[in-house]
């Protein structure tokens, strides 16, 4: 064996030693079941030990399935948790907090293995492949275990989650008010199940998952009975009606500009931003008003030409063909187009080879979506398979397209909004803070969505109830160390600042 493949075989070895068997409360190894064809094997724990934020914390670390049932009391769903305990606190009284990842169709081993958990693996970071480096989880010493409790969960479809009842059931499932009656009966069932309905609760939830936590928080007030103190929204979409009319509304070119912006800065240097202070007011000022202007005035788009063109990078016979409206599938692809490389949409300055170089039409695989796709699936199966010894016949669904693909949003004339829910729960709970966080250089979620979003809230007795933080990185800045280190101290400063 070659000496990097001999290092990667050893840093495995020593992982199993440190994580062990799935054990007993009383120490004597778990047995591990045989899963029927198809189906989930029993609910397994392990105790575990990692290195976080310089400390060694032993905690025990859970899979679930929660079942959910029909009125009739059938079971139409099984819906997988992995759950974090610290062992050294009380559960009763520790912080709690439920996480979900996006998509819809993502299972949660993103924010799992990636930002939250106590164990992570690397991926998503410019020089990062499918196949480099090894899916070897790590001690995350910016783990969030370090202040709170953590159970991530995967929606049906997701991960090993999956719909028992009819096609119907499942479509209800794949639909906006579905999935949020589903995640907060979840969320209660599983607070009442391991006692901890006097616990302080929390929801964290990334890109749609964002969009799901002002929604579920305002179910479990309202519904289940549960009141939520802090939520947190990792690179969300709060309202999607932002992103309609782009043929005629200005809006979506005014949110992408400063994170193309920012792509472009960050290739000579760090930017954070208060560096994009001046791309800010552009977008909002005079960009604004030349659009408005439209592209029958040839001096409003010979303005726009050259700034849009000095800000993103763009060579400007380019920015004038689309009129300095720049759709982020062709920024992508001409910032880096002399090199034959494409970027990605979650960030630009992540790039990989373009397969079709020359064809006029776009067709290339995202290199932070598709590239991470393998070390992330192989982390999350390994982790449950032989770290906990819960097998399951069947793909691990990190990503499923039909998901996607099948989700019903509703009225298309009325687009899903996460806002009203959010007001109407931080007018309801006045202890109620929110952390929204984002990446500067994403162009699926740009921060300035949020901004505008959270700049029409009323104050609610206090401004400061609901922050937003922009780090460097994109869509899931917190690949990078140091927005991760960054993130983990300004969401430790919400618990605190919303503890008993």
């Amino acid at each position: 064996m070659t000496p990097a493949i001999v290092r990667a075989a050893a840093a495995a070895f020593l992982v199993v030693l440190s994580v062990g068997a799935p054990l007993r409360a009383d120490d004597t190894p778990w047995p591990i079941p045989e899963p029927k064809p198809g189906g989930l094997p029993a609910d397994v724990t392990s105790k575990q030990n990692a290195v976080i934020g310089g400390d060694t914390l032993s905690y025990t670390a859970s899979v679930e399935a929660v079942p959910l049932s029909d009125p009739k009391g059938e079971r139409i769903a099984e819906v997988v948790v992995t759950s974090y305990t610290l062992n050294r606190e009380d559960p009763a009284t520790r912080p709690i907090t439920y996480a979900f990842n996006g998509g819809p169709g993502a299972a949660s081993a993103y924010l799992n293995f990636g930002a939250l958990g106590p164990r992570r693996v690397q991926f998503g970071n410019q020089g990062n492949t499918p196949s480099d480096p090894p899916p070897i989880l790590r001690d995350n010493t910016e783990s969030w275990l370090a202040f709170t409790d953590l159970v991530f969960v995967d929606p049906v479809g997701t991960g090993y989650s999956r719909s028992l009842g009819s096609d119907e059931t499942q479509r209800n499932f794949w639909s906006v008010d579905g999935d949020i009656d589903a995640l907060a009966r979840v969320v209660a069932k599983h607070l009442a199940a391991k006692n901890r309905l006097i616990s302080p609760v929390y929801l964290a939830g990334e890109s749609y998952g964002g969009f799901r936590v002002p929604r579920v928080a305002r179910a479990l007030q309202t519904k289940e009975g549960v009141g939520v103190r802090g939520l947190i929204a990792i690179s969300p979409v709060l309202d999607f009606g932002l992103r309609q009319a782009e043929q005629t509304s200005p809006i979506p070119w005014v949110n992408l500009l400063p994170s193309m912006a920012a792509t472009a800065r960050e290739r000579k240097g760090p930017v954070t931003r208060a560096d994009l202070a001046d791309v800010e007011s552009y977008a909002t000022g005079q960009y604004l008003a030349d659009l408005l202007r439209g592209p029958r005035d040839p001096e409003a788009v010979d303005r726009i030409v050259a700034r849009v063109s000095e800000l993103t990078g763009l060579d400007p016979a380019f920015v004038r063909q689309l009129g300095g409206r720049i759709d982020i599938h062709s920024f992508v692809r001409e910032l880096d187009r002399p090199k034959g490389l494409v970027g990605s949409l979650y960030d630009a300055n992540v790039t990989d080879f373009d397969p079709r170089p020359h064809a006029a039409r776009m067709t290339f695989d995202d290199p932070i979506l598709d590239g991470s796709r393998a070390p992330l699936t192989s982390a999350a199966v390994d982790f449950y398979a032989r770290d906990m010894g819960y097998r399951v016949d069947r793909r691990y669904e990190l990503l499923n397209p039909e998901v996607s693909r099948k989700w019903r949003w509703g009225d298309r004339q009325s687009p899903p909004e996460a806002v009203d829910a959010l007001r109407e729960a931080l007018a309801l709970d006045p202890k109620i803070r929110m952390l929204v966080a984002h990446g500067a250089t994403d162009l699926v979620t740009p921060y300035m969505e949020s901004k505008m979003v959270l700049d029409q809230l009323p104050a609610f007795g206090d401004p400061g109830r609901v922050a937003l933080k922009v780090y460097p990185g994109g869509h899931m800045f917190y690949t990078r160390d140091g927005s991760r280190a960054a993130f983990e101290k300004d969401a430790r400063a919400l618990y605190q600042a919303t503890g008993r």
